[in-house]
């Protein structure tokens, strides 16, 4: 639903960014070229980016008038002190739900920072697929 999704990813509270995922949601990253699929491996990637984003603000908010609708969130934030903006792109299910969230950024040397920091938190022991 939009709104909640967004509440929850500026609140930082990754348990109720969890909620509003569907089971079977799909994840396209800026850098991955396959998906990831599926809430826990969603929540995994998220919980990283949490931690990786700083000063991490939506600046726009469109909501499509569809049925459901889908949300594209434009956001500012840095990576390892590189300044980057971004778009979320979020498509809701008929419960509701996030069934789809697609994420782009730039500029380029900011996106690759975020793909390093990110490929490496991943990588860490006890990070869930």
């Amino acid at each position: 639903m939009p709104g909640t999704f967004r509440h929850a990813v500026e609140s930082k509270d990754l348990a109720a960014i969890t909620r509003t995922l569907d089971p079977d949601i799909e994840f396209h990253s800026p850098v991955m070229v396959k998906p990831y699929h599926g809430r826990d491996a969603v929540t995994a990637l998220l919980r990283v980016l949490l931690e990786v984003f700083e000063d991490f603000r939506y600046t726009d908010d469109l909501v499509s008038r569809g049925d459901p609708p889908s949300q594209a969130l434009v956001f500012s934030a840095r990576v390892m002190g590189k300044s980057l903006q971004g778009l979320d792109l979020v498509r809701f299910g008929e419960e509701g739900l996030v069934t789809g969230l697609t994420v782009m950024v730039r500029p380029l040397p900011a996106a690759m920072t975020l793909a390093r920091a990110v490929g490496r938190r991943m990588e860490e022991p006890g990070t869930p697929p």
